[in-house]
Parts: structure tokens; sequence; C-alpha cells
């Protein structure tokens, strides 16, 4: 039993070792299963006279390709942190995902993008349509996201009959906040993100004063009621703070998926 017990410690050690790959499974919560219900039907109305349209589904002007990216785990966020910091002068490449029928459609394979404006505390709303898609399942099945100041995500997919980890699951803060309920409708079908989202607050030292807290209506439903982010939204290990300018771009991601967007604005708070 003591040869065992000190086996498994040992494994867990090393398992965190500085520089070693990290399984993402370790942090996949399945249970448990937010309970699927049925949104109401929600007139898209336009923006508010005061928003900052991102994309009206005329054209890419707002948009630009990543200029570094985001972190899939700590050590990635803390190396996209310096590289931002290293910036002194860069050249702007336009986005070059594809604007069809009012839509912003991801061009799988061609990257990211991220807006030109830097934004920290937002009310935000998007929406967003998973394709019919047959043959395709869980994370595969129109996978993308929204990460809000790059970082701190929140998941689309198609959930509608459609099961993955919990806390990977549309309307997810991606790894670490399970919705409070489905509010998925079925492919093909639009939905809509409306978000309230406070940025995290650092002292001149680095440390962090406050953490970064999100509200999201998924369909008009509440997801996520003023939750409290852990750090960025990574794919594998454990999230912690590192900090960052007030204000950052917002990123949609191409996870090799056609996901579509339309009418997303925000209001700066």
């Amino acid at each position: 039993m003591r040869k065992t017990f000190f086996l498994l410690a040992a494994i867990c050690i090393a398992a965190t070792l500085p520089g070693q790959e990290i399984d993402p499974k370790l942090t996949e919560v399945w249970e448990p299963v937010p309970e699927k219900i049925t949104p109401g039907i929600l007139p898209f109305t336009n923006a508010p006279s005061d928003a900052i349209i991102l994309f009206d589904g005329t054209g890419l002007s707002q948009w630009r390709k990543p200029l570094v990216g985001y972190g899939g785990s700590m050590e990635e966020v803390k190396a996209v942190a310096q590289k931002r910091a290293a910036l002194t002068k860069y050249e702007e490449k336009d986005a070059d995902w594809e604007v069809k029928d009012g839509a912003l459609i991801v061009v799988p394979g061609n990257g990211h993008i991220e807006t030109r404006k830097a934004f920290g505390d937002i009310q935000l709303h998007i929406e967003w349509l998973a394709p019919v898609d047959p043959g395709k399942t869980g994370q595969g099945y129109s996978n993308s996201g929204v990460f809000l100041m790059g970082q701190y995500e929140i998941q689309v997919l198609n959930n509608y009959e459609n099961p993955t980890y919990s806390n990977g699951q549309a309307g997810a803060m991606y790894k670490q906040s399970i919705p409070l309920v489905n509010a998925c409708r079925p492919p093909g079908e639009w939905q809509a993100y409306d978000i309230v989202f406070m940025a995290p607050k650092f002292g001149k030292d680095g440390s962090l004063i406050q953490p970064a807290t999100i509200t999201a209506f998924h369909n008009g439903i509440l997801i996520q009621n003023h939750y409290e982010l852990k750090g960025p939204c990574i794919y594998q290990g454990e999230p912690s703070y590192v900090p960052h300018p007030e204000k950052l771009p917002l990123i949609l991601q191409d996870h090799d998926n056609k996901v579509r967007f339309r009418n997303i604005w925000v209001r700066e708070l």
C-alpha cells in the first residue's frame, strides 16, 4: 500500500513538471450535464445607438489577422504576453474570412481573426450559426470560440443533441465554468450570445486586484451568472492570471469548422 502511494505521488509530480506536456483530458468535466431546454423565439434587433459595430454583414474593416494570437497552456499564454510586450512596430494584415449573405464565415486553415480595436469592460452581442454537418460529433461539430481580450473564451459549438464534456460545450467558459443550462438551437439556426464582461484588474506590481467576471445569455437565457474567471481559458493544465494591458482585442477562433457569425457589436462600459 505504501509503495503504491509513493508511486502515485511520483506520477502526479512528474505530470506537472515544467515543460512537460499536460494531458488536456485531465481538465475535461463531464458532469453535471446541463439540463436541455428550448429557448423562446427572439427578434434579432438593431444595435443600440452607442454601440461600436464590429460586423454588420458588409465587410471586415474592423478585423485583422491576430498580431500575437492566444495560448492553449499557461506557458503559451506567458509567451504570448511577452511577445505582445515586445511589439514596437507591426504591420496589420487584413482578416481573410468569407463574407457571404450577410454572414462572416470561418475559412478553415486561414487562422483566427481579431478586432483592430482593443476592449476592456464591455457588453457584447454576437450571433452565430452551426451549419448542418452530417457525420460530425462532439468537439468536431462546429467548434469555434469568442475570446474576450483574446484570452477568456466562451465556447461556440453545436450541442443540440450532440454531447461532449460539460465544461467544453456551447456557452461554457472553456474548461472553467459549465453553462447553467443547454440553450442550443438545432444546427442551421441562428443563435445569440449577449455578454457582460468585466476585465481583470492588476496592480502596478502585476498582482491581481480583481478577477475577470462574465454574465452571459444564450438565446435570451442566463447561462453564466457573474462567474469569476480563474485566469485565461486554456486547453490543458490549470489557469492562473498573467498581467496584461487594460484593453485587448476580441478574437474569433478558426477551429477548422465553417461556423458563421453576424450582427456583432459592443458597448464599452
